[in-house]
């Protein structure tokens, strides 16, 4: 009996290893992707946690203004997915994600310097000069990321995709997290835009890895390499016959485009439209938690809330891989009904009132929830989309984003200024309510995924057809 405990235990363990030392044995491009992730998750992270009161103090817009530039940026990031996404496609990994850092870096210098060009307020040359710069950032963004998970579908195999997905994601928040720790010292001496310089200049040192790790030369023998290694023979010989139908001229690319656009699919219409209530919770990270931090606090959260704020993503570097390993044979669909329903309920504990407590135990078990399923679907979405269309199907999958953005931000102000307003004592705030009506929101989403399972379960697709 004790043997076959020991035995158990091993093979747990083994079950956990093995997907980190599959991983470590991928390509230099690998890594350079990798490693730009973790420096634009630096930069995006740290600029939009901060962006709501830059606006509010540089730019002297109200907080629903404020949020809706904002939802702007985030929003239209999403969206330029949509629009952009295929970029990749076209073009081909390296040239997009150089092309898309040179939009990141324009984009967030201009946004720097625009309290600079006028007198602020509304439609003051400030506030145009910064909707120009976030416009930058979102063309930059609209094909960066999608480029990312096309990268990481080219260079990984069936054995080491799912880590690789999970990695990229756990670090981005890595470098998510940082913020926490550069950004305070940074505000205090050079206050807000002074944060900003420093990210802008980061951007320039994610371009230099990308330029250095992901050459022709060795991206070509990358993917030669992922695909010589694939255990599953038969999805080489699916690869083989996929590169034939790239042979083909922009009118036949295009028709081939529109043939295998997922939208005639009810299920994953369904899949990624239910999801939005639950992806409010990460659209509140930017547009309530830095201002809930710093309203409704004292002493040390207040002073130092760009900390508590860029918890998720430390915690989502940490337990992302970890529940990867465990959960990668996983029903997918089982893990997204329980990944978000982890998310979505901690929502109301918030609803308990202002406290480190509660605040801390709500960020842990709803970045549990997040590490479940977040990943597991931007892995869905690569996977069955067809080859040559990883670019296009992670816009089309991440359109409902860009939905939860937009009326997040359209609300988020209003819910601020009425229940955790400014220059108003936390004794005298209600963010009790505010919580508790997010929470409900959240819990749309496992619910309606529960109820749909057995609709859901006749077609849900796992691999590209």
């Amino acid at each position: 009996m004790e043997t076959n405990n020991s035995e158990k235990k091993v093979s747990i363990f083994r079950e956990l290893v093995q997907p980190f030392i599959d991983l470590g044995k991928t390509s230099g491009p690998l890594l350079g992707l990798n490693i730009s992730y973790v420096i634009e998750g630096l930069t995006y992270f740290g600029i939009v946690g901060l962006l709501a009161i830059f606006f509010n103090q540089y730019i002297m817009l109200e907080d629903d203004w404020a949020g809706w530039m904002v939802g702007y940026q985030t929003a239209g990031i999403t969206i330029a997915m949509l629009f952009l996404g295929a970029t990749v496609d076209w073009i081909g990994l390296r040239k997009s994600l150089l092309i898309s850092i040179i939009f990141l870096f324009f984009g967030r210098v201009l946004l720097t310097v625009s309290p600079s060009l006028g007198s602020a307020g509304l439609w003051g040359t400030p506030h145009i000069m910064s909707f120009v710069g976030i416009t930058g950032i979102i063309i930059g963004y609209g094909i960066y990321q999608p480029a990312c998970y096309a990268g990481v579908k080219m260079l990984t195999n069936s054995k080491t995709s799912a880590m690789g997905y999970a990695m990229l994601y756990a670090l981005m928040n890595l470098g998510g997290f940082l913020p926490g720790l550069i950004s305070p010292p940074v505000r205090r001496n050079f206050e807000i835009v002074g944060v900003f310089w420093l990210y802008s200049i980061l951007t320039i040192t994610g371009f230099a890895v990308i330029a250095i790790f992901i050459t022709k030369k060795a991206l070509a023998e990358a993917v030669a390499k992922a695909q010589a290694e694939e255990p599953d023979r038969s999805l080489i010989e699916k690869e083989e016959k996929e590169e034939e139908k790239q042979k083909m001229s922009a009118v036949e690319k295009l028709k081939f485009y529109l043939k295998n656009f997922p939208i005639t699919d009810a299920r994953f219409m369904f899949f990624i439209f239910i999801l939005i209530p639950v992806q409010t919770l990460f659209a509140h990270n930017w547009l309530t938690l830095p201002q809930y931090t710093s309203r409704a606090f004292t002493g040390y959260i207040r002073e130092n809330f760009e900390f508590f704020v860029n918890l998720n993503p430390i915690l989502i570097f940490i337990l992302t891989p970890m529940v990867t390993a465990v959960t990668a044979k996983k029903d997918t669909y089982k893990m997204m009904i329980l990944g978000t329903f982890v998310m979505a309920a901690p929502t109301f504990i918030l609803a308990l009132g202002p406290n480190a407590t509660t605040l801390l135990t709500y960020l842990f078990i709803m970045t549990l929830g997040e590490a479940m399923w977040q990943p597991r679907f931007l892995q869905w979405v690569a996977e069955i989309a067809p080859k040559g269309m990883t670019g296009i199907y992670m816009g089309i999958g991440q359109f409902p984003w860009f939905l939860t953005k937009v009326v997040t931000a359209l609300y988020s102000g209003w819910f601020l200024m009425q229940y955790c307003p400014a220059d108003t004592p936390p004794s005298e705030m209600s963010t009790e309510t505010l919580w508790f009506i997010y929470g409900l929101i959240a819990m749309i989403s496992p619910v309606a995924l529960l109820l749909a399972s057995k609709w859901m379960k006749k077609g849900f697709k796992t691999k590209a057809e």
